[in-house]
C-alpha cells in the first residue's frame, strides 16, 4: 500500500478513538484500502457488510484475520436464511402461475383499464419485493408499484386496494420453510432476518457502499450502535439507485463525518471535471488527483468504454458502432432490450403484450400516443424513437451481435452498471440531458432539455467521468459543460 494521506491517518485515529464514522470516500479515494488500515490498527473483532459477494471475497483477501467479510445477505442466511434453503432452490416459475396458487384468477377493471391475471400476479410480487427492501414491518399501500396509464391517485389506490390482500397472502405463503406456492428469494429471508431485530455479534461493523444501502440493512446496522462502533463508508454523489429503494444514508448518520478525497484513479484534469458535477450534485466533497497519473479531457477515436445515462441510449450507441464494423460488448448483455423489442413487434402485429412495462397498451398506436403527449410516459420516449427508426428486428438482430467484453473492441454500458468500474479511455453517450437553446423555437419539444442539471443527472455524470483512467471524452456532456461555462 501506498503512504497513507493525511486523511488516511486522521481516519484511522478517529476509529483508534472509538467514535462512529461516516467515511465519504470520492471516486478512487483507495476507500478499502483505508477500512484495512483501520483493521490492522486494532485486535477486536469486525464485521465488513459488502455490496455484493465479489467485493466481500476480494475484501477477504485484504482484511486481517479479526475480520470477517460478507455480505448482508449472506449474514441473515447464516442466522436465519438457511431454514429456508431447500425453498431456495425451487424452479422458477411465471408470475401469472403463482398468482392462480394465491387466488387470482380472473381480471379485474379501474377506470377503461382491464387487469389481467398476469399483470395483478407480477405486481403482487413486487409489492412483496419493495416491502422486503423498506424498513416497514408491515405491507401497505406505498409498497404496491406504479403501473403505467392508471397514473393518477384514485386510480393507484383502486389498484393496491386490489394487490394488497395477495401480497398479504403471498408474505404468508413465503413463512413457511417447508414448502409453498411463492418462489423463495434471497431477500425474503433478508427482511425476516431484519424483522426479528438481530443482533450482529462484532466489536466494529463496517457497511461498505453505503449511499446504496437499502433501508432493511440501514435499519439492522444503526440498530447495532449500542453495542458495536459502526463505520459507513462510500461516496453520497454516487447514489444512484434510489429508483429501486436504495437511500443514502450517510449525511443523515450521528456519526463523525470524514472525507477521502485524493483520487489515485486518475490525474488533475479529470478531477477537474468530477469537481463539476460534485458541485452541481451539492456533493459533500471535492476530489484532488494524482499528478503522477497522466489523464486528459479530449476527444478520442476509440475509446475502451462508451457510458450512456439509459438502456436505450447505450442500445443506440451499440447499433451505431455495430454498423462502423467495431466488435461491440454490452454491459450485462442486451437481455432487456431484447424483452422490449419483442414486446413492440407483438404491439406493432397488433398483439397485447405480457412485458410489465407495456402491459395495458393495446397497440403501439397506444404506446406512441402515451409516449408523445402524456407526462407520465416522457421517459418511454426514446425507446419508442428507436423502434420507429430501426425497428424491433434489427434491435433483435443488433443483440445477436453482440460479443464477449474479453474480444471486444468497445464496451457500451449505462453509468449505472459502470459503477465500480474503470476503463483507460473513456467517451461519454449522448443520451445525457442537453442545455437549452438561448432563443428556442416556441413551437419545438423541449422535453427533457433543461439547462438546469437535476441532482440525479448530475451524479450520474459524475459516476461517468470518473471510469476514466487516462484519458476522458466528454461526448455528449460537452455541450452541458459549454454552457455551465457560459453562465460562470
Amino acid at each position: 500500500m501506498h503512504t497513507p494521506t493525511h486523511e488516511q491517518v486522521h481516519a484511522a485515529d478517529a476509529f483508534r478513538a472509538g467514535r462512529h464514522l461516516a467515511l465519504q470516500a470520492g471516486a478512487g479515494t483507495g476507500k478499502t484500502s483505508t477500512l484495512c488500515l483501520l483493521a490492522a490498527g486494532t485486535k477486536r473483532r469486525g464485521r465488513y457488510l459488502a455490496f455484493n459477494k465479489d467485493i466481500a471475497h476480494d475484501a477477504a483477501t485484504r482484511f486481517p484475520s479479526t475480520v470477517q467479510c460478507r455480505t448482508a445477505h449472506a449474514t441473515a442466511f447464516a442466522a436465519l436464511g438457511h431454514r429456508y434453503a431447500d425453498r431456495l432452490n425451487s424452479p422458477r416459475q411465471p408470475a401469472w402461475k403463482t398468482g392462480q396458487a394465491l387466488g387470482i384468477l380472473r381480471p379485474e377493471r379501474i377506470a377503461d383499464h382491464e387487469i389481467s391475471p398476469r399483470t395483478l400476479s407480477h405486481n403482487v410480487l413486487r409489492t412483496v419485493t419493495r416491502f422486503c427492501h423498506s424498513a416497514d414491518t408491515t405491507l401497505a399501500r406505498h409498497h404496491v408499484p406504479a403501473l403505467r396509464g392508471l397514473d393518477a391517485p384514485a386510480s393507484h389506490r383502486q389498484f393496491a386496494e386490489l394487490v394488497l390482500p395477495f401480497a398479504a397472502k403471498a408474505w404468508e405463503d413465503l413463512q413457511r420453510p417447508d414448502h409453498g406456492v411463492v418462489r423463495f428469494e434471497h431477500d425474503h429471508y433478508l427482511k425476516m432476518w431484519a424483522l426479528t431485530g438481530p443482533k450482529i455479534e462484532a466489536d466494529f461493523l463496517f457497511l461498505d457502499e453505503a449511499q446504496d444501502t437499502n433501508p432493511v440493512l440501514e435499519q439492522v446496522f444503526t440498530a447495532q450502535r449500542d453495542h458495536a462502533q459502526l463505520v459507513m463508508v462510500g461516496d453520497s454523489a454516487q447514489a444512484i439507485y434510489g429508483w429501486r429503494g436504495a437511500t443514502d444514508v450517510m449525511t443523515g448518520f450521528d456519526a463523525e463525518q470524514l472525507t477521502l478525497t485524493r483520487s489515485f484513479r486518475f490525474g488533475p484534469r479529470i478531477a477537474d471535471e468530477a469537481n463539476r458535477w460534485l458541485a452541481l450534485a451539492d456533493a459533500p466533497i471535492r476530489l484532488t488527483g494524482s499528478a503522477t497519473v497522466p489523464a486528459e479531457v479530449s476527444s478520442v477515436g476509440h475509446p475502451d468504454a462508451v457510458l450512456c445515462r439509459t438502456n436505450i441510449g447505450a442500445m443506440t450507441e451499440v447499433m451505431r458502432l455495430l454498423d462502423e464494423g467495431h466488435r461491440v460488448a454490452l454491459t450485462r448483455g442486451g437481455q432487456q432490450l431484447a424483452q422490449l423489442a419483442s414486446a413492440a413487434r407483438g404491439l406493432k402485429e397488433g398483439r397485447r403484450t405480457h412485458h410489465p412495462e407495456l402491459v395495458l397498451f393495446a397497440t403501439w398506436g397506444d404506446l406512441q400516443d402515451y409516449a408523445a403527449y402524456d407526462p407520465a410516459g416522457h421517459d418511454l420516449q426514446p425507446f419508442v424513437d428507436l423502434v420507429d427508426t430501426h425497428g424491433p428486428d434489427a434491435i433483435l438482430a443488433a443483440v445477436s451481435h453482440l460479443t464477449e467484453e474479453a474480444h471486444a473492441d468497445v464496451t457500451v454500458s449505462t453509468a449505472h452498471k459502470a459503477k465500480g468500474r474503470e476503463w483507460p479511455t473513456v467517451r461519454i453517450g449522448n443520451d445525457f440531458p442537453q442545455p437549452k437553446d438561448p432563443d428556442p423555437d416556441p413551437d419545438a419539444s423541449m422535453a427533457g432539455q433543461d439547462s438546469d442539471v437535476s441532482d440525479t443527472d448530475a451524479r450520474l455524470a459524475y459516476v461517468a467521468v470518473t471510469r476514466a483512467r487516462h484519458r476522458l471524452d466528454l461526448g455528449g456532456l460537452a455541450r452541458t459543460v459549454d454552457q455551465q461555462t457560459e453562465d460562470e
